[in-house]
């Protein structure tokens, strides 16, 4: 059960990004409903979101992929079911969610994509283990510095919202 109740719109500021999250995802997810107890915060979270997860040149299959991987690494049931949910909305079967999660050097990702999920996992398991050549070794599968950049603003996203959503136990609502 979780902690702290969902909350609803209290002002036209509320209401008004609730209405946006809504028209992204058909519904408002609990996770944004708790953040609404702090208007400012839910602004910055959506607005993090809009960025992160819908910007950029990395793909929606990428982003959602180290989404999954990365909350899974921190144990965070909710953002494990919801961006599975999002994978499949964007037309990954269960096959290929399966072989995501056991093992995405095995997907169908190419060469740069998979370097960027593995370096994404990395620097959430261990962000000072990572040695130098790394970087060289993701440059050379053609990943630019934005790339790089973009693949740790997911992983950045991911890991404080597991951190979120697992203290106050957001029920999954999906």
């Amino acid at each position: 059960m979780s902690r702290i109740l969902p909350a609803t719109p209290q002002d036209q500021r509320v209401s008004a990004i609730f209405q946006e999250i809504e028209g992204a995802f058909g519904r408002v997810p609990a996770l944004f409903k708790t953040y609404a107890h702090h208007p400012p915060l839910l602004q910055a979270n959506w607005n993090k979101v809009k960025a992160v997860m819908m910007e950029g040149s990395l793909s929606r299959k990428l982003k959602e992929t180290i989404a999954v991987l990365v909350s899974r690494d921190n144990s965070c049931s909710y953002c494990v079911a919801s961006h599975r949910g999002a994978l499949r909305a964007i037309g990954v079967t269960e096959e290929e969610l399966a072989t995501i999660e056991e093992d995405p050097d095995k997907a169908d990702f190419s060469g740069k994509e998979k370097a960027l999920i593995n370096f994404a996992r990395k620097a959430n398991l261990e962000p000072l283990g990572i040695p130098d050549e790394e970087f060289a070794t993701l440059r050379d599968t053609g990943a630019t510095d934005a790339e790089i950049v973009e693949a740790l603003g997911v992983m950045e996203l991911f890991t404080a919202f597991n951190k979120f959503l697992d203290s106050l136990e957001v029920d999954i609502d999906f």
